[in-house]
């Protein structure tokens, strides 16, 4: 685990400017760096890396990495679980160290690019081939290890973060303005965009190749491919089904166990993290390290719960009582470590298990993706009931459409779920129903009125699905899963150095997911219902069987106590006028109205404080990287 970047250029960079580059990523991997420079296609091509040690703490283990012949050089994020398997087919290669790094020079020897279609792992990989003069960028499939490259003027420019690239000489930090209403609306930026111009996210299983000055890119591996294909051979019994993903998802977690460090698990009490813990537990001669925090505030505390959770699995636990103090310290450390702007707030709760998770150990075990393959969104109810009731919905919207009754704006006038349902017209994004007047409100936020990216994701359109649940999960797989739930805990976690693994997103154990028929996922109503069932074969029912609560932050009571000064001289609109980004007619206004509004009922469409929030977050990452 750790962190990459690195250049081809015609520009005259130096060794010194890589390191510094490189450095700005020191918590990523803070037991050893390592960055070179040499002559490349016509061009000079920089490599470096900053190391946190996992697997072969030698330094055998040392990058950029290199082929005997200094043919082929390697930087590398992540793990690759299936290394020695891959190894054993690769005996005729001179292997010095015992990584998988020095593996993936091996795989490319033999196998040229298409090696990246055996690796089963979380990873961004840079390979150049100097041979032929071809240099590759390789992101793995679910997108759990980031990866920014910054193209312009023949120049390529690489890098885990943003902040190697924002230290390149030759950036300029122009922000692309038409990706605001998507963020203030979805509360972060979608790959293949970024906050900056001309610098974009390498997508999730996805191959860029640099070959002669021209930039291509493919899809290796895509979600809605692979769904397709899997789904054509489904497994016909609820036995079968149920024996198969329990044996793959342990396959999947004794993969994750190896490691040279110390190793232990994220544990909040929910389905997703008791299984893989139960799973590592069962594998383990001795207790499992597992971490969980609590919060002051009893309503949203849960750490009773993973502490149940520990007891009957036998681990070794230790959990952290937070209040909002704790939670609050944090905000100023958001922008630097989280790059652009994130206002996924769940982010905050994240760093602190984090940081007490890296007091003992050095990777933990997590439940991320189980409710995206396996239907566990609450969201995904609701998209069950939308799709029952559109076409009612339909008959309404058309009603309130005829001339006597839109005078009287009956729609308006409507409950806000019936509402909801009326207004969900568009085929292409079916799925992605919800009050306008959020979208609405978000691209009245910004200056600029013509030539923004829509609020909603496009990718919905090419899902030919019947079944709505089904789509809304391939979309969250494409979007949400990798936007937003994996750059968090990425983020959050290597601030502290601390490697998470993800079981359920072992390749794996994703395809096989495809091939499990939808009704053993959502059975009767009981949301990742097959999941549920093997979970209950290590921890009792009763202490699983809850509503689920997660990582809450008191936003409103934030925005509008500590931190309410700030936010008005945020929206203050001499500020905005200056800036250029927002409305400076439109958003003090409305920033005005909201502190002022209260606590109001959800669902009202009066409780802005996302939009609040994720502009509160804009506002501090742009007065902190690019200045008031």
């Amino acid at each position: 685990m750790c962190g990459i970047c690195g250049f081809l250029t015609k520009k005259d960079i130096s060794l010194e400017q890589l390191r510094v580059m490189n450095d700005t990523m020191y918590h990523r991997g803070p037991d050893d760096s390592g960055a070179e420079i040499f002559p490349f296609g016509g061009c000079r091509m920089g490599l470096a890396q900053r190391r946190l040690a996992v697997m072969d703490l030698s330094a055998l283990g040392h990058q950029p990495m290199h082929t005997p012949d200094k043919a082929v050089s390697v930087v590398f994020n992540g793990e690759i679980y299936n290394f020695r398997q891959l190894r054993e087919e690769l005996s005729g290669y001179p292997f010095l160290s015992d990584c998988d790094t020095e593996v993936i020079l091996a795989a490319y020897v033999k196998w040229g690019i298409s090696c990246v279609e055996r690796f089963n792992g979380m990873f961004a990989i840079a390979i150049a081939d100097r041979a032929r003069e071809r240099f590759f960028l390789v992101r793995d499939r679910i997108g759990k290890k980031p990866l920014y490259y910054w193209t312009q003027e023949g120049q390529l420019v690489f890098a885990s973060e943003l902040k190697p690239l924002t230290v390149c000489p030759g950036f300029e930090k122009t922000i692309r303005r038409d990706v605001l209403p998507r963020y203030l609306f979805q509360q972060y930026i979608q790959a293949p965009d970024t906050i900056f111009e001309h610098v974009y996210k390498l997508e999730p299983g996805t191959v860029l190749e640099w070959q002669a000055g021209r930039i291509s890119t493919r899809k290796y591996w895509d979600i809605y491919e692979t769904y397709c294909r899997m789904a054509q051979n489904p497994v016909k019994e609820y036995g079968q089904a149920r024996e198969e993903l329990k044996r793959l998802l342990q396959e999947a977690v004794a993969r994750r166990m190896a490691a040279d460090v110390p190793l232990g698990a994220f544990l909040s009490g929910g389905y997703d993290s008791s299984l893989m813990t139960a799973l590592a537990q069962e594998q383990s001669a001795r207790p499992v390290k597992t971490f969980s925090i609590g919060f002051c505030e009893k309503k949203y505390d849960e750490a009773q719960y993973a502490r149940q959770v520990a007891e009957a699995l036998g681990t070794d636990h230790t959990e952290l009582y937070i209040g909002d103090r704790e939670m609050f310290e944090l905000v100023e450390s958001l922008p630097y470590y989280f790059d652009e702007p994130f206002a996924d707030s769940s982010q905050i709760p994240t760093m602190l298990v984090s940081s007490l998770a890296r007091r003992d150990v050095t990777v933990a075990l997590s439940g991320d993706g189980g409710d995206e393959f396996f239907c566990g969104y609450n969201l995904y109810q609701k998209v069950a009931q939308a799709q029952l009731l559109d076409v009612p919905g339909g008959l309404v919207h058309g009603l309130c459409g005829l001339p006597v009754l839109r005078r009287g704006r009956l729609e308006d006038r409507l409950p806000f779920a019936a509402r909801v349902i009326a207004r969900n017209r568009n085929r292409e994004t079916k799925t992605q129903f919800g009050e306008n007047n959020y979208t609405l409100r978000a691209k009245r936020m910004t200056a600029q009125k013509e030539g923004n990216l829509p609020c909603q994701y496009g990718q919905e359109s090419r899902y030919r699905v019947g079944n709505w649940q089904i789509r809304r999960m391939l979309l969250d797989m494409d979007t949400y899963l990798p936007g937003d739930i994996l750059c968090k805990v990425d983020r959050a976690s290597m601030k502290y150095s601390l490697e998470a693994r993800c079981p359920i997103l072992d390749t794996q154990v994703m395809e096989y997911s495809f091939r499990i028929p939808h009704r053993y996922k959502y059975y009767k109503g009981d949301k990742k219902h097959i999941l549920k069932d093997i979970a209950y074969e290590y921890v009792p029912r009763q202490l699983l069987e809850r509503p689920k609560k997660g990582f809450s932050v008191p936003l409103d009571v934030w925005l509008r106590g500590p931190l309410k000064e700030r936010l008005l001289s945020y929206s203050d609109a001499a500020f905005l006028k200056r800036q250029g980004l927002f409305d400076p007619d439109y958003v003090p206004q409305m920033i005005r109205d909201w502190l002022g509004a209260g606590d109001v009922g959800q669902g009202s469409g009066e409780n802005y404080s996302k939009l609040s929030w994720s502009f509160f977050v804009f506002q501090q990452w742009y007065e902190q990287m690019i200045g008031k």
